[in-house]
């Protein structure tokens, strides 16, 4: 009788050889012996027969175990997967389309055959059809033979994770029968991450941890994730970030876990980044605390403020989280503050109804020196923005012309140099306080500019003085100073545009929304994203 073997039928042959107890003992050349030279010298030498014998194995456990079978399959493959590019000289893949070139279709050959470059992951796609517990082995024996760099590991469990869940590209998953299924693969995938940093795009990680969530994995799972995305959250973009909240708060997106994610990068810079020890342990290394560029912080703060202008949308967001996650980040990440205003710009629009207080202390997160001309002449004409942040804003636009000014006559190191470094950002006093005599003279000889100041009542204006007249004489600038051409320029409105939704008294929405329509204020829906 002729049995012929291939590797579809060998895993059962060789089962069922060793129940049949056909071994050397009883005659000599039995079917034992024969079925492990033909694996030998043939299969587990061959890269497409391994994966396929490997597969078989599963429906034969424990027999395929018990022999081994499973163990030298995973051997074959993962040195193979191993070997340096340069040296392969196999079909590396049954799953790849041949380039043009294999198969003499390529215009431009000119009939020499030339050497293809083989990738260096030249695997990946052909081990994403096993399953997962075969998959996990596998990866393992390759990380153990210490030949792989974590790129190319990271990208062979970013393919397979594609392949495994559907939906995790568009972010959310497609359950096809058991959740606690795709739970497992999941966090199996995240323990498999390797430990270098950057072996996975942060995007990656951060689809990672959106599909944890929707998955209800566990926290440590989640800790760990957050721990890698924090170490290099510069890479990520808002959408990134725009992670569904799954619990029972009324947000849109979870917030806390972004909190999370930017305290995380945070603690880099004061060197308290350390893995816990069982995450250590379990990932087999030591983390030291990194250090963080100067030019990953601002990177940081951009995408934090443009997220801020994203969750700011939804008319549910805590001011009290707002305020928290701004306020995370140090001052000098932040060079300029035009995305941060618009941020603030889209939550008072969206919040119509905040008290004078709320709108102190949301403003008061915003530098006025650090603006952008562009950002000043919107903000001047902001009907959103509190009275005393247009004064403050026109000041230091009037302090940046003098300056200027002064500089092209030659006239270095005036008093308008020293007034806008002696003034400070929003703080209590800020709101408070009132300009000294000496310093409105000082400002009697500025020009106007920007052009764009904002209807405001007299009303708002005398009521902002009168709550800081018990300070104006300490002879020390405590609040905004304001030229006389603006103060006259304000007072003149009472009774042309009344009282609005933006003054520090309460006001009418609706009628901010027509004094914006009559003054043509540019919209503020626009926001920046972090590529």
């Amino acid at each position: 009788m002729t049995v012929t073997l291939n590797a579809y039928n060998v895993v059962a042959a060789r089962c069922a050889a060793a129940f049949l107890e056909m071994h050397e003992s009883v005659e000599k050349g039995n079917l034992i012996y024969k079925i492990e030279v033909f694996l030998d010298t043939s299969i587990f030498r061959s890269w497409k027969d391994s994966i396929i014998v490997l597969q078989t194995t599963k429906s034969l456990l424990p027999w395929s175990e018990d022999l081994k079978l499973v163990s030298h399959c995973i051997d074959s493959i993962a040195s193979k997967a191993s070997i340096d590019a340069s040296m392969v000289e196999w079909s590396y893949t049954y799953n790849r389309k041949k380039l043009p070139s294999e198969n003499g279709l390529d215009t431009h050959w000119n009939g020499v055959k030339k050497q293809q470059s083989v990738p260096k992951d030249w695997w990946v796609d052909d081990l994403c059809e096993l399953e997962m517990d075969l998959y996990e082995q596998l990866i393992m024996a390759i990380k153990a033979k210490g030949r792989m760099s974590g790129k190319v590991i990271g990208e062979a469990l970013k393919a397979y994770t594609y392949r495994r869940l559907r939906g995790f590209g568009r972010g959310s998953l497609i359950h096809e029968g058991d959740v606690m299924k795709s739970r497992s693969l999941l966090e199996t995938i995240i323990w498999l991450l390797p430990a270098e940093k950057g072996s996975v795009s942060c995007s990656f990680l951060l689809k990672l941890l959106r599909a944890a969530s929707l998955l209800d994995s566990g926290e440590m799972v989640k800790k760990e994730l957050i721990k890698r995305i924090g170490r290099q959250l510069e890479e990520a973009s808002v959408p990134d970030l725009l992670i569904p909240s799954m619990s029972r708060e009324d947000t849109v997106y979870d917030i806390d876990m972004v909190l999370s994610i930017v305290e995380e990068f945070v603690m880099q810079d004061d060197g308290a980044a350390q893995t816990s020890p069982k995450l250590s342990e379990m990932l087999g290394e030591t983390r030291s605390p990194a250090i963080v560029s100067g030019s990953s912080k601002i990177g940081v703060a951009k995408l934090v403020d443009g997220y801020l202008a994203e969750i700011a949308k939804d008319p549910k967001l805590p001011l009290s989280k707002f305020v928290d996650l701004a306020e995370m980040l140090s001052a000098d990440s932040r060079p300029v503050h035009d995305g941060l205003y618009r941020a603030i710009d889209t939550y008072l629009k969206e919040q119509p109804g905040l008290s004078k207080s709320e709108r102190k202390k949301i403003c008061g997160l915003m530098d006025c020196k650090k603006l952008s001309a562009d950002a000043c002449t919107h903000a001047v004409q902001n009907e959103r923005l509190p009275l005393r942040v247009v004064v403050q804003v026109l000041f230091f636009e009037q302090v940046r012309a003098a300056a200027a000014a002064a500089g092209r006559t030659g006239n270095h190191g005036g008093s308008y140099g020293s007034s806008s470094s002696g003034v400070t950002t929003n703080t209590e006093d800020d709101w408070d306080g009132v300009p000294t005599v000496e310093d409105l003279r000082s400002l009697k000889c500025m020009k106007l500019v920007g052009g764009g100041e904002s209807e405001r009542s007299s009303d708002s204006i005398a009521a902002g003085r009168n709550h800081g007249n018990d300070k104006a004489g300490n002879g020390k600038v405590k609040g905004i100073m304001m030229p006389k051409k603006i103060l006259g320029k304000l007072l003149s409105s009472k009774g042309q545009g009344g009282e609005n939704s933006s003054s520090d008294t309460s006001g009418s929405p609706d009628s901010a929304n027509q004094d914006e329509t009559k003054k043509g204020t540019p919209s503020r829906n626009t926001r920046y994203s972090v590529s």
